[in-house]
């Protein structure tokens, strides 16, 4: 049995020590260039009549040049409100100790979500310790654009590992992180939690008002808009739901071997009729086009070939291919798998194989 993994000391909540209620423009600044406090308190009773005035935009006659922004330009921050709120507090606070807990063995102890990974260098310890591998970037560096440097590194192995197309838009950027939105850095880390099936509970349907600064036509005003942080999760959810084949993956690899080599021979029985034969389930099932054909197969039915990708390009076309497939599971009365098409894509073997193991139930007994 694999010894227990460290755990750290609990750290306290986001909260710090001399909170006091921030101005608008204080808040815009952190997320924004770096200002210093002597900047932002020379602009404070400016932006506080119009900021307190709601529902009408802001129009500051004479703002600093440091705070202008550009034509079309905007910036973010989440009321304060919203970060009182308590489902929002108990996110901040789970996904610190889960941090905390993974990097306790290299002494890493993360107090806020914002200050300690805008620059890159947690991020990057983290995503090491998650899949294994070490990411070729300078350990430390001072300067603003040696940490966007490394951040670019990091997000990209980010991006790579959770299965996102480089060209997509995403909820999260180098400069977003990198200002402290910690909207953004939320979003990151748990798309990573969920990956990685973090042995912890997060809250659902955490959701935060961001108040949008944007300048039109050399006017700056303001909207408030909602984002959703974390949604109600349907599926097996985080590591701390363990079941026969997390029993399996722990405590008895040679056993894994058995039902892996009873798996491979059940789905080949049926694929060999059309002349298709699987070596490796992780990697091909991943795309979907073998588990939507086996569907046909194990049913008795054609699958039309416009319903699916047969030779998938992306991301996005494997995810729909694997989310086909479970459609049509469910059309035949199976329940619907606990598996994320998401981790089937990323070669996740324990969904692939829990959602096999789901058919081999039903049709072992079928020739």
């Amino acid at each position: 049995m694999a010894a227990p993994r460290p755990k750290s000391p609990k750290t306290p909540g986001p909260t710090r020590k001399d909170e006091k209620e921030e101005s608008f423009w204080e808040k815009i600044g952190t997320l924004g260039r770096k200002k210093r406090i002597k900047e932002v308190q020379e602009v404070q009773e400016e932006g506080k009549h119009a900021i307190d005035s709601p529902g009408s935009p802001t129009a500051i006659d004479h703002p600093p040049e440091e705070y202008e922004l550009g034509e079309n330009e905007e910036r973010a921050i989440i009321e304060t409100k919203s970060m009182e709120n308590p489902k929002f507090k108990e996110l901040v606070t789970v996904l610190i100790e889960w941090i905390n807990d993974e990097l306790a063995a290299q002494r890493i102890i993360v107090k806020y979500i914002d200050e300690d990974l805008y620059d890159g260098q947690i991020l990057q310890k983290l995503l090491e310790k998650l899949t294994g591998e070490k990411l070729d970037v300078p350990e430390v560096t001072q300067s603003e654009e040696g940490q966007k440097q490394k951040l670019r590194i990091v997000l990209g192995a980010a991006n790579k590992v959770l299965g996102l197309p480089r060209w997509s838009a995403q909820k999260w950027s180098v400069e977003s992180v990198h200002s402290k939105n910690i909207v953004s850095i939320l979003h990151l880390l748990v798309a990573l939690a969920r990956l990685f099936r973090a042995p912890v509970r997060l809250p659902e349907n955490v959701a935060v008002s961001v108040i949008i600064v944007q300048k039109r036509d050399g006017t700056l005003t303001h909207r408030t808009v909602t984002e959703e942080i974390t949604s109600t999760y349907d599926d097996l959810g985080m590591r701390c739901e363990k079941d026969a084949f997390d029993t399996l993956f722990d405590h008895a690899p040679d056993k894994l071997d058995v039902v892996k080599r009873s798996l491979i021979t059940f789905v080949n029985k049926h694929l060999n009729k059309i002349n298709l034969e699987v070596a490796e389930l992780e990697t091909q099932f991943h795309d979907g086009v073998y588990l939507t054909l086996l569907m046909g197969l194990l049913e008795g039915f054609f699958v039309p070939l416009y319903d699916f990708y047969l030779t998938p390009q992306d991301f996005d076309q494997k995810v729909h291919n694997v989310n086909f497939a479970f459609e049509l599971m469910q059309d035949t009365g199976l329940a619907k798998p606990k598996a994320r098409p998401e981790d089937i894509v990323n070669l996740d073997l324990k969904s692939t194989l829990r959602v096999l193991y789901n058919l081999f139930t039903k049709y072992k007994s079928m020739s």
